[in-house]
């Protein structure tokens, strides 16, 4: 654990009042970003503050009001979940990169080249991010700010979601492992037939189809039998 010193601030403002908490630095930046699941040694000091720095705490009676508990493990939960934290620059980054690349993913995935059919290269998207100059948040979940991204690549980039239903079938030998995978992709529907193979159909993103037929190619061996539909 940290020390005082070296304490950094987690704050929310809620029903008029100010909330601080004295928190060590790489813990509570762990915290943060899900790496670290508990509060444990996360709290430098077990108590709610008005002003950290000056020592003023809140009384049980407000705590109770705002957070409905008085637990500091329940309050510090709430703190973490609906306020923020001082992180360092250097914490910042790494976060905003982190965020970034999730993002860059989520687009790779999901979406398409309208021209070509085919999904962007992520370092195509990293590029237009770059040169569009979008504004990411680090502390917000990538999926809540892929609609103000894409409508910032727009102009740059030719983006286009749609989902494809493919029909797979396969041979008996490989039916039963491809199982598991086949329900990774939303697998719609399965029927196996009387020899033991298995016909299903699977619905994906239009971004995923390279990904979708690398993974059932090398656990077929390249003999499955694939047919998108209308």
């Amino acid at each position: 654990m940290s020390s005082l010193e070296n304490a950094i601030i987690a704050h929310l403002d809620a029903q008029g009042e100010h909330f601080e908490l004295l928190v060590d630095p790489d813990l509570a930046y762990m915290y943060k970003t899900g790496k670290k699941t508990d509060l444990v040694n996360v709290l430098i000091v077990e108590e709610v503050f008005k002003d950290a720095k000056k020592g003023d705490r809140h009384k049980n009676e407000t705590l109770q009001k705002v957070f409905k508990s008085t637990d500091i493990n329940e309050i510090a939960k709430q703190i973490f979940e609906r306020g923020e934290i001082q992180l360092t620059t250097d914490q910042r980054r790494k976060m905003l990169e982190e965020k970034k690349k999730q993002i860059v993913a989520l687009i790779a995935r999901e979406a398409i080249d309208p021209r070509t059919k085919a999904p962007h290269p992520p370092q195509r998207i990293e590029k237009a991010l770059d040169e569009a100059k979008v504004h990411i948040d680090a502390f917000k979940d990538a999926e809540s700010q892929m609609e103000s991204v894409v409508s910032a690549l727009r102009p740059l980039l030719p983006l286009k979601f749609e989902k494809l239903r493919i029909a797979v079938k396969v041979p008996p030998e490989y039916a039963p492992k491809s199982y598991g995978v086949l329900k990774e992709f939303n697998m719609q529907k399965d029927e196996w037939q009387k020899d033991g193979s298995l016909i299903a159909v699977v619905e994906i993103s239009a971004g995923m189809q390279g990904t979708f037929y690398d993974r059932i190619n090398k656990l077929t061996s390249g003999r499955v039998e694939t047919k998108v539909l209308d």
